[in-house]
């Protein structure tokens, strides 16, 4: 009886080790809410012969698609965050009174993973070029950020964590530099800081439709772009939101919250079919109104893209990087804006755009000196550009040094200041490869001093 007894054990044991391979089979796969992307079912041989991975790979699918996963991953979910107030989840972190946040924003909440003074002047003299370029052909330029929930609505962060802050972060340590390199910057924490609603969701990372629309209204304010104030627009709530946050830590369990729509809501129409406002690329037409907006912008926009689409008669969105700003013309731009989100202002030090470089006029270059020899220097042939690298020497550069690329002796011009991975400064320039001699082409980089 007692061996019989002792492989009942046994095999209820295993009967439910078995309970997620034999739901994967019985149930399918479950569709996923996280905010990333699952493993894919690996191959056993590939282009390159048999794969000798084939069971890790078959072991991180396993993890990522088991049967019951979301239901065992939510009843985790609501043990740790219920009983001892943190997440299950490394990618979000649980705060006070329900609320959630991104955890890839903990860097610019605590001060940490600051960025370099020079990785502040390469991102905010990249935006000075582009709206230089842009203003040129006679189009606005506006470039703004999304504060993170956690800069806007921090007290709600856990205990652990307060204490530990410092005082400036990225996002208020490139303000300064914006303003020096003459950026149109519109800035929405103060205005979103000031208003007594709560303009962000509660599990969550981004706003709400009523935070986009006071977004919305400052940049197109910014743009003297005609548009219709929602501030006096009447509006319902329904409960029926549910947060990405949530979504990732409670996935059979997220509790929708509450969302604000407007009425009547914001006019304009898609002209492709378009399943979410999140897809790359988003053309619109808007209903009675005037001009031609391109837009290079992040999450944040979801919300914000349908505000913005009502004020202009075309707009264009995408989430492309690097920004291709052949798109002004191919849209036939009234008007540029960039928004990013403030977790990602370190990207704008290390993606160049895609923007032909800007050639110098002399009476710049009075008193830069070229050297014929550059560090790492690459060509590599990009449709109809020739692209220019190269690295800079330590000690070569000063926190403002513009970089200059001369090409045979002829023509200078400059190129965008990069932030590299590996902690290096360096610059990249975009040439017409017709204006270049077939091969052998001498170039030389001068860096500016004393800016």
């Amino acid at each position: 009886m007692k061996k019989i007894r002792s492989i009942a054990y046994i095999g209820l044991f295993l009967l439910i080790c078995l309970i997620p391979s034999l739901g994967l089979f019985l149930k399918g796969e479950e569709a996923s809410s996280e905010n990333r992307r699952l493993a894919s079912f690996p191959e056993l041989r590939t282009e390159e012969g048999w794969n000798d991975q084939f069971l890790q790979d078959m072991g991180t699918y396993f993890e990522d698609h088991f049967g019951f996963r979301n239901e065992l991953v939510t009843g985790y979910g609501l043990l740790t965050g219920k009983l001892f107030g943190t997440s299950s989840q490394k990618g979000v972190v649980t705060g006070t009174d329900g609320w959630l946040y991104y955890a890839d924003s903990l860097g610019d909440y605590l001060g940490t993973e600051q960025m370099t003074e020079r990785q502040l002047f390469d991102a905010a003299h990249t935006l000075a070029m582009v709206q230089e370029y842009a203003e040129s052909l006679g189009i606005r330029f506006a470039f703004t950020v999304a504060p993170n929930k956690n800069s806007l609505y921090g007290e709600h962060m856990p205990y652990y964590y307060q204490g530990y802050r410092q005082e400036e972060n990225n996002f208020s340590r490139i303000q300064p530099w914006l303003a020096s390199e003459g950026v149109n910057y519109v800035d929405l924490y103060g205005p979103l800081a000031e208003r007594d609603e709560v303009l962000y969701h509660k599990t969550d990372s981004h706003w709400n439709n009523q935070g986009a629309a006071v977004a919305a209204d400052l940049l197109l304010t910014a743009l003297d772009q005609e548009h219709s104030s929602y501030e006096e627009r009447e509006y319902e709530k329904r409960t029926d939101f549910d947060g990405d946050l949530a979504a990732m830590v409670y996935p059979s369990a997220v509790e929708p919250e509450e969302e604000i729509y407007y009425d009547p809501e914001p006019s304009f129409t898609y002209v492709e079919e378009v399943e979410s406002n999140f897809e790359p690329k988003i053309s619109t037409v808007g209903s009675g109104a005037s001009g031609s907006l391109v837009m290079y912008r992040d999450s944040f926009a979801n919300a914000l893209l349908p505000f913005m689409a009502e004020a202009f008669q075309s707009a264009f969105f995408s989430r492309g990087v690097p920004y291709s700003l052949s798109d002004l013309y191919t849209y036939a731009a009234d008007a540029l804006v960039i928004e990013r989100a403030e977790r990602f202002l370190p990207e704008l030090a290390k993606n160049p755009p895609s923007m032909a470089a800007p050639v110098v006029s002399s009476e710049t270059l009075a008193e830069t000196e070229f050297q014929p020899e550059i560090q790492d220097l690459t060509e590599t042939e990009q449709g109809p550009y020739t692209i220019i690298t190269g690295t800079l020497a330590e000690g070569s550069y000063e926190t403002d040094s513009r970089i200059y690329l001369r090409v045979n002796g002829l023509v200078t011009y400059e190129a965008f200041p990069v932030s590299l991975e590996d902690g290096q400064e360096g610059f990249s320039a975009m040439l017409v490869t017709e204006l270049l001699e077939p091969e052998g082409n001498v170039y030389e980089m001068g860096i500016s001093k004393n800016i």
